[in-house]
């Protein structure tokens, strides 16, 4: 039981080490879709924002 234990361990380790990854091109990716999601939102806010309030008061009006 220990060795096989043992074993996984050794293995997992090996392949863990094996995967580096593409770590800047991930945070590339992360930063640019914080961008694009806060220039949308500058760009749609106040429209979005207006749609909700008729909407609410439609509603509360009914």
């Amino acid at each position: 039981m220990v060795q096989k234990i043992y074993r996984f361990s050794r293995r997992t380790r090996r392949l863990v080490a094996s995967e580096r990854g593409d770590v800047p091109g991930w945070v590339l990716i992360t930063l640019m879709t914080a961008g694009l999601v806060v220039a949308l939102w500058a760009l749609a806010g106040p429209a979005l924002g207006q749609v909700f309030n008729q909407a609410i008061t439609r509603v509360v009006s009914f």
